[in-house]
């Protein structure tokens, strides 16, 4: 068996898309998936990419992907590089790729000094948070996610 990460590009959107519906789907959300696919193609492939995805395959075949994109720690001084999605087909768990898919992300942190590499995950989801767990990541439980959208959004934004 043949681990292998590669850059995603413009062709791999509708993969790309199935991915994402996949994992809203497993994480109970699918119901909030609402990306129109070529916008999407636009903020991750166009004149100003928002985001980056690399896909992760076993023997050519892609099982799994990461979104992730660049934020900034003031504390630091310096970039990190935050993990909006990672997901491995059922079938693919267990082979490493998930590993894989983190250790790349964590090479590109050490390649573009960055202070950290961070996620979000479900607190509902124990193998998930087993599994990180088992690479040494830790728990920021003293952190809250706070989040405005939709009208919330669209209020503050005209206040």
């Amino acid at each position: 068996m043949t681990l292998s990460i590669r850059p995603a590009s413009p062709a791999d959107l509708p993969l790309i898309a199935q991915f994402i519906r996949d994992l809203a789907d497993y994480e109970k959300l699918a119901h909030e998936v609402r990306f129109d696919e070529a916008t999407l193609g636009d903020r991750l492939f166009g004149a100003r990419p928002y985001a980056e995805v690399v896909i992760g395959e076993i023997d050519g075949a892609p099982q799994g992907f990461a979104l992730f994109f660049h934020n900034f720690s003031t504390f630091e001084g310096k970039p990190g590089i935050y993990l909006e999605d990672l997901f491995v087909r059922p079938e693919a768990r267990g082979s490493g790729l998930g590993r894989a898919l983190l250790a790349h992300l964590a090479k590109l942190c050490t390649t573009r000094d960055c202070a950290r590499l961070e996620w979000s995950v479900l607190d509902w989801n124990a193998p998930a948070i087993g599994f990180y767990q088992s690479l040494d990541a830790r728990l920021m439980d003293e952190w809250t996610v706070m989040r405005v959208d939709g009208d919330a959004l669209t209020r503050l934004a005209a206040s």
